[in-house]
């Protein structure tokens, strides 16, 4: 009898875990594969978004630095567009003054020249070009050229004693270095 108790008990026990799985098998909902398979798809797209989102703001960076760049450049050729010209037309400055040194009996002749010489200067002053000052200053190498070099008792060594061609610069950068004498 035990062994037909045993039996009973191990049939009994067969069909619970044969209803058990089939309920498993039964509660395995096609819906629940769906919900799967749609995390699945949110965890890709959300992977997807990522990878925009960096590409996005390297783009943006780059159109930023862009940006900038043409900015600044177009700071800089506004600021020093008048530079070429500024540098052809200091000749005829030069020309000028050299014929305002000249001595001449006609009055007219010189107060049209002068009238010619302030007009330039005006000109380029308001474009932002102007004369650098360097007599009895110290040599620079940046903003002078030394021709020559002289003796003097009188004068520190390396003093400017003579402008040979005045020099000239566009707002702070150097269009044209004074060409000077400077003392030994």
């Amino acid at each position: 009898m035990e062994n037909s108790e045993e039996k009973k008990i191990t049939e009994e026990t067969e069909e619970a875990e044969a209803e058990t799985a089939e309920e498993n098998t039964e509660e395995k909902d096609p819906r629940d594969q769906q919900i799967e398979d749609l995390k699945a798809q949110v965890e890709d797209l959300n992977g997807k978004v990522d990878i925009l989102k960096n590409e996005y703001a390297r783009a943006y960076a780059d159109t930023e630095n862009i940006k900038k760049r043409l900015q600044n450049e177009f700071e800089q050729r506004s600021k020093y567009m008048i530079q070429d010209f500024a540098r052809n037309i200091l000749p005829v400055l030069d020309n000028c003054e050299r014929a305002l040194a000249v001595e001449t009996a006609d009055e007219n002749y010189r107060k049209g020249v002068e009238m010619i010489v302030k007009g330039l200067k005006a000109a380029l002053q308001k474009e932002g070009v102007e004369e650098i000052e360097c007599l009895n200053e110290p040599f620079d190498p940046n903003w002078h050229q030394a021709l020559m070099s002289e003796a003097k008792d009188d004068v520190e060594p390396g003093t400017v004693i003579e402008v040979l061609q005045k020099g000239y610069k566009l707002k702070d950068r150097l269009l044209r270095a004074a060409m000077v004498k400077i003392s030994e």
